[in-house]
């Protein structure tokens, strides 16, 4: 009967130590920074074009970090959501015992068909213009003279 505790125990510490590991591979909240085209790190954009959708909150944001030029070939697209679930079964112990993320932003230059260059984070709450804020001044540093 001891034995059968201490194997149950054992058991149950290693599930949670495997779950905790593969937690990890789940949502992430850091933001993924990818240059689909290489050359922009050492060339710099010397323009963005920007056309606003919704013309939301997070959109003016936008317009008044920049002087968006409407002629420039470089396209800035901004996406984002809120109120969504990660339903990865991996995420189980991270969903228990901390904040999860439920809402992306994302940010994409492209050039025609092409992209360029994103940033996409996950969020624990609806985005904010704060957090276009880091998003557009990351990709500044990146990717614009």
């Amino acid at each position: 009967m001891l034995l059968k505790s201490i194997v149950q125990r054992e058991f149950k510490f290693l599930l949670f130590v495997f779950l905790t590991i593969f937690s990890l591979n789940g949502c992430k909240s850091d933001a993924q920074v990818n240059f689909y085209d290489k050359s922009l790190k050492n060339n710099k954009l010397n323009c963005l074009s920007f056309t606003p959708q919704n013309n939301t909150k997070l959109e003016q944001k936008l317009k008044s970090l920049y002087k968006f030029d409407p002629n420039c070939p470089n396209r800035l697209e901004l996406s984002y959501k809120s109120n969504i679930v990660c339903n990865s079964s991996y995420n189980a112990p991270q969903k228990a015992t901390s904040t999860f993320p439920n809402a992306y932003l994302k940010l994409e230059v492209k050039k025609g068909f092409n992209l360029e260059y994103s940033y996409y984070i996950d969020l624990t709450s609806k985005p904010t213009t704060s957090d276009i804020e880091d998003a557009f001044n990351r990709l500044k540093k990146d990717i614009l003279k």
